[in-house]
């Protein structure tokens, strides 16, 4: 597990941050809420009422007076955001790096095949979002219990499971994509997640763009409606479970007979 301790190595000061900055700003968005409470009913009256606005960002799902509603609309602008971006670094460059700072040839020499490379990077990929979102369900909750507020154990386990799950597809589609490029691919990645956080801001809106759900993974990590159903949509996770694979599966293959 040669490659994969390098990977972790390579990447912890990059954890650091992330999850640092993420449970920061996820824990003062918790801390605060006692001060706002007073405000928070009038508020979600307000936002619940804004129509399209209300729709796109899941407002009219959840009461946003209730601390499950705060929590639910926080978490998704912070861990989901930030996350997914996260991810999207993390796996567009995993593979592309070797080549762009040219330590291919120097990795590719030692007496191990390309799939296993590919592999222990991939876990390396796993483990340090698991890591990054494991820290800041812990931090959250410390953070609810030290305001006195509760959750549903189930739907705080469903909103980081979702999330989570979100992050793993996006990371694993940019793995894919990481094969086929050889240069740095930050903007890439970041562009990647931009791009299907607002499709589901468009899906939201209208019937008529419905559809696009089953194209962003944030459909099924929307922490608003998993908040208000107390579940993950199967359909949407199913399909993005789809594009995971075949993402997976062109970046072994591709990697395997690329020519370093």
């Amino acid at each position: 597990m040669t490659v994969f301790s390098l990977e972790l190595k390579r990447g912890r000061l990059a954890l650091i941050i992330w999850t640092a900055a993420i449970a920061t700003m996820l824990a003062i968005s918790i801390l605060i809420y006692p001060e706002m409470k007073a405000q928070m009913d009038a508020l979600g009256e307000m936002f619940s009422d804004m129509g399209s606005f209300s729709e796109a960002f899941g407002m009219d799902m959840v009461n946003f007076g209730e601390f499950k509603g705060y929590f639910a609309t926080e978490c998704g602008n912070v861990l989901g955001l930030g996350g997914a971006l996260y991810a999207a670094i993390l796996g567009i460059a995993v593979l592309s790096k070797e080549q762009k700072d040219r330590t291919a040839d120097f990795l590719l020499t030692h007496p191990i095949s390309r799939r296993r490379v590919c592999a222990e990077k991939l876990l390396a990929v796993y483990v340090q979002i698991l890591i990054l979102n494991l820290a800041v369900a812990v931090v959250s909750l410390f953070a609810t219990l030290a305001i006195g507020e509760r959750i549903d154990a189930k739907i705080f386990v469903l909103i980081f499971l979702a999330f989570f799950l979100m992050q793993i597809e996006i990371a694993s589609i940019m793995f894919g994509l990481s094969a086929f490029i050889s240069s740095s691919g930050i903007g890439i990645g970041i562009g990647v997640a931009l791009l299907l956080y607002f499709l589901n801001i468009i899906a939201n809106i209208t019937e008529k763009t419905e559809f696009l759900k089953y194209i962003t993974p944030f459909a099924y990590a929307d922490s608003a409606a998993v908040a208000s159903n107390a579940r993950i949509e199967i359909k949407y996770l199913a399909v993005g479970a789809a594009f995971t694979v075949i993402a997976l599966a062109a970046g072994f293959i591709k990697f395997d007979k690329k020519d370093i």
